[in-house]
């Protein structure tokens, strides 16, 4: 549990946003994929393997969505979350679902569309100062540079044999969220998926105020049913943001002239929440980190339980003063009002780039403003208020 939910899922979306797309490097159903595929050709002649299937091209993101969806129900709802022998079975499930999309679909076409993490941490990794290009060399001694090789561009025209082509792969570095303003043209699943990735995380924390427990409580005297209530109030969240983002870009397409349909007004600028998920992200789990993170060290050399001490580290005990409470409120005030600033500074771009009119592109902003204000002081509200478990 420790692994999984600390050092893992939190360590590597810090990983993700503050450095670049390491999941990609560190997918274990990719690389254990990649290492099976190696050796059917091998065993094969040569002869690469042929995927049965071709991957809808209207399916979009769903598959990761509804996978996504199901993994933040286990965090946030399911009571057996923290017992290993659930998260064991859950990850064998995981594993063969993931495995399954790859020998239908392709590696490549099942990460960029059915694995729920690279789909998350990818979405981080905008935010990052490194960006992953590939550099396509031809026959013909010509070097071109093909999209970011996240992006679902680089899947379209990546069907390159090793005859023809040989690839290689270099790190650019960039300003901080400057992968937000990447124009590429973005599903109505992806746009969702960021969505949930921002409702899943506000509700984690809303989940231990007193208000939760109130609303739960009052629930209670018509459904005596814990983990139900909760699977509610996660669905609920998530339906709830899509409305209200959905009701801001109207307000963003009649601000701007209607110069743009509500959708594509949607699309375009749901990247500019990432910031603001990331930034709630940071303020809600720093702490989680640094302390419960911290129990990894007796267990890296006691991981069964079986009396071991591999590393010297088994007595190791918790630091509870190791981060202040001053220092942990002023993180996460300040990673919630940057995040928020951030996004608004993206929106701003975004808003030039896609409206033609400057005065259309300014008033459009007015909405999108008045809803970062509003999710500012949501987050700082949640932030301020007493935890229980």
């Amino acid at each position: 549990p420790t692994f999984v939910w600390v050092i893992w899922w939190v360590g590597v979306a810090y990983a993700s946003a503050f450095l670049g797309d390491i999941w990609s490097l560190l997918n274990p159903w990719k690389i254990i994929f990649g290492w099976t595929e190696q050796l059917w050709i091998r065993l094969n002649s040569g002869q690469p393997f042929s995927h049965p299937l071709q991957y809808p091209a209207n399916l979009g993101v769903w598959p990761a969505l509804i996978l996504f969806l199901a993994f933040a129900w286990v965090e946030n709802v399911y009571d057996n979350s923290v017992d290993p022998s659930r998260i064991s079975q859950m990850i064998i499930i995981y594993s063969g679902i993931t495995w399954a999309g790859m020998v239908l679909f392709g590696k490549d076409i099942w990460l960029r569309h059915g694995e729920a993490f690279s789909l998350a941490f990818g979405f981080l990794a905008k935010f990052a100062p490194t960006q992953t290009r590939l550099i396509q060399h031809s026959p013909a001694n010509t070097v071109t540079e093909s999209d970011h090789i996240n992006s679902p561009s680089y899947e379209a025209n990546s069907k390159y044999s090793n005859e023809d082509h040989a690839h290689k792969k270099a790190i650019y570095l960039r300003p901080f969220a400057s992968g937000l303003l990447d124009t590429e043209i973005v599903s109505i699943s992806q746009m969702l998926f960021v969505l949930l990735l921002l409702a899943s995380v506000t509700f984690d924390g809303f989940t231990g105020t007193l208000p939760w427990i109130n609303i739960q409580g009052y629930i209670k005297e018509y459904i005596p049913n814990t983990m139900l209530i909760n699977t509610l109030g996660l669905v609920s969240s998530a339906l709830i943001f899509v409305a209200i983002y959905l009701c801001f870009t109207i307000l963003m397409s009649l601000t701007s002239g209607n110069t743009l349909g509500i959708l594509d007004m949607a699309k375009g600028f749901v990247y500019t929440l990432i910031p603001i998920a990331l930034a709630y992200h940071v303020a809600h789990f720093l702490l989680f980190l640094l302390i419960q993170g911290q129990m990894i060290v007796p267990l890296a050399s006691d991981p069964f339980g079986f009396g071991w001490d591999l590393f010297g580290t088994a007595n190791y005990r918790v630091n509870f003063v190791l981060v202040s409470r001053d220092f942990y409120w002023f993180t996460s005030v300040i990673s919630i009002l940057a995040g928020h600033i951030i996004a608004v500074f993206l929106s701003h771009i975004i808003a030039l780039r896609l409206i033609k009119s400057h005065r259309y592109a300014i008033r459009s902003q007015y909405p999108m403003l008045a809803l970062m204000v509003g999710y500012t002081v949501a987050s700082l509200w949640i932030i301020t208020q007493p935890m229980y478990s």
